[in-house]
């Protein structure tokens, strides 16, 4: 028997007051198997114990929402009985060490939350952050992670069709990769994780379990330092093609009236999938592990327990059904064993090799999980006068070519080519847009998805930072002509047993809060990634928000490239030219002083509302949000991607740096043919909402003024060159 020391129970990351609490409620000392349990279920990734209780403040319903937060991933109505199944989770600490399979796991990991509730995962996203450009392990990372992200996805079949790549120098030691799934199920067959009817049989599917993963929870809750890389034995290893087969498997036998409860192992293995399901239904229940399919000799109760061996399901079903069950995993060629049954005990009792392992009240591993109210501080920026950012003689069209070609505004289609985004025949707007759209199949109506977050902005004013992150997803979707419905976070962080970093949490919470709320977007599903530092330096805060909204018909909607030439490019919304925490900032002066854009959360809901109008309405197809880089960089992109020019028509006060550059919030470009401009003017007067008709689309260049002017071709190699070049240099 191992003996429980000071050393081994720190090791397992429970503190002092943690532990008198376990020896309390247990009346004795664990075992080393129940250590463990507890170890893995009271981590930061398993209990949110210093989160939660900001995370309740979120709101998380709407007309459209089925399932909110909870559950293994939210649910919305898309009509017609038609679900939509989405989640976020991140696999930051995995990927940092093993860059391939921390990044594929994540993949495989994020899907199996969206199937293990019957919904087909249709479309992949993720939201990437690596180092600096010059760091020795930027490129290992980066190559690693997008091979990794694509091998598992392609593999799967299912189409990677939307993300963002960050590089900054806070990443250096801590990388971030949140993978995000949306999936299409039929409302009248959602799963669901809670575990009922007493007797009934626990039931294992899927792949053996081994010794990978073991600790991978609890790696997740705790900062790296110098010795992290002798943590590869945490990361786990994953096989697409047992996934795929699992897939299959499970919607097979989801079409009879026989899973009564199902749900992933995924952080934390058997322990959390067996703890969740039983809590849920207020049960308790037996595990007897001689029956656990394992591939590896002479593995303990506690390596059973805790590995986070992928491509693994636990169901509930009536014993009566095991054999209809058991027959369709074998057809797939897949394990199924039945490993315990449900009791009226509501403890978790495990058994191994006649021995009881662990016997712990289901209450004290749930509800009874610490929570913190952890002190905080919010800090922000002070505000600076910005007028020092206009003194530069550089021309603008040079400013505009540094720009483009920079690592954070480039095309990232060096990325997105080397995932297969058009398999299975329903996207219909790829990668590199606002948004993706994927056809709901079989139907005329689509999803539109995305992913964002601006980690500069939150650092600089966490509550800023966290409203502007809701709005610029809320904006993609608006984009593109769809009804923005809900999200799904990754809220990604420091130590938050540090003021500050507490403070950055709370901050862009109370930020995301409010957006939520007047722009009708709720939160759905979700993770929190905490320690997210190495030798106490943390990463900016970087709360990843996936998006979600409903196209209701295919028959029209708009993308961000020009199509025709002499039509009027619009600005809708107000142009102040806030340059403070601008990409121009960073990369022309190496400048992050000042405070964010401010959101104007009230104009904005109107001015998205109105470009909704603009698409479905009036049939305006040419759409594009003015984000990172600014107006400039918006009509650049936009020209690039529809190879046509354009020629701007502004008065001579606004040929400057904080008209062309400056990153005020809520604002979009349209382009209108002149046959339609009457009527577009009539409904943005009647909107009320500041507008400016720039200037014109036309030819093969981008003509500022007479002394800035470029050709598409020079700016479109500038723009999609950098990773090829980047990855090409020594």
């Amino acid at each position: 028997m191992i003996k429980i020391t000071k050393e081994l129970i720190d090791e397992h990351g429970i503190n002092d007051k943690e532990y008198s609490f376990i020896l309390e409620s247990l009346g004795r000392e664990p075992t080393i198997t129940e250590l463990g349990i507890f170890s893995a279920m009271w981590s930061e990734h398993c209990s949110y114990k210093s989160s939660k209780t900001w995370l309740k403040k979120l709101p998380t319903s709407n007309d459209k929402v089925i399932q909110g937060p909870g559950e293994n991933a939210g649910v919305i109505d898309l009509g017609d009985g038609d679900a939509a199944v989405f989640k976020m989770e991140s696999h930051n600490h995995p990927s940092y060490i093993e860059p391939y399979q921390g990044a594929a796991t994540g993949v495989g990991g994020i899907m199996r939350d969206v199937f293990t509730m019957g919904a087909r995962p249709v479309a992949l996203l993720n939201s990437l952050r690596f180092g600096d450009i010059n760091h020795s392990k930027t490129k290992h990372l980066l190559t690693g992670v997008v091979s990794g992200i694509g091998g598992y996805g392609n593999c799967m079949g299912v189409p990677t069709v939307g993300g963002e790549v960050e590089f900054n120098a806070c990443y250096n030691d801590n990388i971030l990769v949140n993978a995000m799934c949306v999936g299409i199920a039929k409302i009248n067959k959602i799963f669901y994780s809670k575990a009922s009817g007493i007797g009934n049989s626990v039931v294992y599917v899927g792949s053996k379990t081994g010794r990978d993963g073991i600790h991978g929870a609890t790696m997740a809750s705790a900062e790296f330092d110098d010795s992290s890389d002798e943590k590869r034995p945490t990361v786990q290893v994953g096989d697409p093609f047992a996934e795929k087969l699992l897939l299959e498997a499970c919607l097979e036998l989801m079409k009879e009236d026989i899973i009564i409860a199902i749900q992933d192992m995924g952080a934390a293995g058997l322990t959390s999938s067996a703890v969740e399901m039983a809590s849920k239904g207020n049960v308790g229940i037996d595990l007897n592990l001689d029956k656990l399919p394992c591939r590896e000799a002479l593995m303990t109760a506690y390596e059973m327990m805790l590995s986070e061996s992928q491509e693994r399901m636990l169901m509930i079903i009536e014993p009566e059904k095991e054999k209809e069950a058991k027959s369709v995993f074998d057809k797939w060629g897949l394990d199924f064993a039945t490993i315990g049954v449900l009791t009226d005990t509501n403890h978790i009792v495990i058994k191994h090799e006649s021995e009881k392992k662990a016997d712990i009240p289901l209450n004290i591993l749930e509800s009874g999980a610490p929570s913190y109210n952890r002190p905080y501080k919010i800090v922000t920026n002070p505000e600076v006068d910005q007028s020092y950012l206009l003194k530069s003689d550089k021309k603008i069209i040079d400013i505009l070519k540094k720009l483009i070609s920079s690592p954070n505004l480039c095309s990232r289609r060096w990325v997105w080519e080397q995932y297969d985004h058009m398999v299975m025949n329903d996207t219909i707007l790829r990668p590199g847009g606002d948004s993706a759209i994927i056809r709901v199949h079989g139907t005329n109506k689509a999803l539109a998805v995305c992913s964002d977050s601006t980690p500069r902005y939150c650092a600089a004013d966490p509550t800023e930072g966290g409203k502007q992150a809701v709005a610029e997803s809320w904006r993609n979707i608006t984009s593109v002509g769809a009804k923005p419905i809900a999200i799904t976070d990754c809220m990604n962080f420091g130590n938050p047993e540090k003021e500050e970093i507490m403070g950055q949490f709370a901050g862009v919470i109370n930020g995301m809060v409010e957006a939520c709320e007047i722009l009708d977007y709720p939160v759905v599903s979700g993770n929190v990634s905490l320690y997210n530092e190495t030798n106490g330096k943390g990463i900016n805060p970087t709360p990843a928000i996936g998006g979600v909204g409903l196209l209701e018909s295919l028959d029209h909607f708009s993308t961000p490239n020009f199509k025709r030439t002499n039509e009027n490019i619009i600005i809708l919304g107000d142009t102040k030219g806030h340059l403070c925490q601008s990409v121009f900032a960073y990369e022309i002066f190496g400048d992050s002083q000042g405070l964010p854009p401010k959101v104007d959360l009230i104009l904005e809901k109107k001015t998205g509302d109105l470009v909704r109008n603009l698409v479905t309405k009036l049939k305006i197809d040419t759409v594009h949000d003015i984000s990172d880089g600014g107006l400039l960089i918006a009509l650049t992109e936009m020209s690039i991607s529809g190879e046509i020019g354009f020629q701007l028509n502004i008065d001579k006060s606004n040929l400057n740096y904080s008209f062309l550059f400056g990153e005020d919030q809520g604002r979009y470009i349209i382009s209108v043919e002149d046959k339609n401009l009457n009527d577009a003017i009539e409904y943005i007067k009647k909107s009320n909402i500041s507008y400016l008709n720039i200037g014109k689309t036309n030819g093969k260049k981008i003509k500022i003024d007479r002394d800035n002017e470029i050709d598409i071709e020079e700016l479109r190699d500038l723009y999609e060159n950098w990773f090829k070049s980047y990855l090409k240099s020594n």
